[in-house]
């Protein structure tokens, strides 16, 4: 199937260099739900089939790469009444998907990618990052569990006890942390994110493009099958977790910006 220019919410445009550009249009904050992360593995399938295309630019319209999930949203209350207790979430099915596709692809990360949007961002294969960026997979204080293949990600870039740090506290970094720590792979001003991303994604697309795809099929070996394993695990947990009355509290609690007051049921 052709590329098209646009994916539901996702505008495509061909860049110089073999490079397109992915930009998500939800702003200002970009949250995602299955269709969007639908759309982005049609879109990197589609891509995959283009030959004259060897590098992708993930990037985001607005405040925020991707806050995450609207955990606040209708349509996110009807997923989770949808799903039975034997359930795998639908939306790691897609996000699987995103793993499984084969071009290298640069993240330009501005403002937040939180929970779920920090899944999305660890995706790529690297990350621009910028004073402006925020980085947290605040799910305990949500009273629930991390998803989008992140309990296998975060410890493959940055070690297990980093990202146990983060997972039990919940903290936030920001960029220059994340560029520290191996999170971001470009350090920026917050106005040349977008542009230091399209430069790096050149400057790889500019080499040989067989070799490009067996490299990456190399460096990441086996990792589209450990996000499906691990998204099995992350599914079960959260669905039971997400019925508790400590992840009503959190949700309301991190809504209005204070500490959760959890109670262990």
């Amino acid at each position: 199937m052709a590329l098209k220019d646009t994916y539901g919410d996702v505008a495509i445009t061909r860049l110089e260099g073999h490079v397109v550009q992915c930009e998500i249009q939800r702003p200002p904050n970009n949250f995602f739900d299955i269709a969007l992360i639908n759309d982005l593995s049609d879109c990197f399938e589609d891509i995959d089939q283009e030959q004259d295309l060897r590098a992708i630019v993930l990037c985001s319209d607005g405040k925020h790469f991707c806050a995450g999930a609207n955990f606040g949203s209708n349509e996110r209350a009807a997923e989770l009444e949808k799903r039975t207790d034997s359930d795998r979430n639908p939306l790691y099915d897609q996000a699987v998907r995103l793993f499984r596709c084969k071009k290298p692809v640069v993240a330009a990360i501005q403002g937040a990618a939180v929970g779920g949007g920090f899944g999305l961002a660890l995706m790529a294969d690297f990350r621009i990052v910028c004073p402006a960026t925020r980085m947290t997979a605040n799910f305990v204080k949500l009273g629930f569990t991390p998803g989008f293949g992140l309990t296998h990600t975060l410890a493959r870039i940055v070690g297990t006890q980093r990202a146990n740090l983060l997972f039990m506290t919940g903290r936030r970094i920001n960029g220059e942390t994340a560029y520290e720590w191996g999170l971001g792979d470009v350090y920026t001003d917050n106005d040349n994110v977008r542009n230091a991303a399209i430069e790096l994604a050149q400057e790889i697309a500019e080499n040989a493009p067989l070799a490009l795809l067996s490299l990456r099929e190399q460096m990441r070996p086996g990792l589209a099958e450990a996000v499906n394993d691990v998204t099995t695990i992350e599914s079960r947990e959260q669905k039971w977790l997400q019925q508790t009355n400590d992840h009503k509290e959190g949700v309301k609690a991190v809504a209005e910006k204070r500490v959760g007051n959890f109670t262990n049921s």
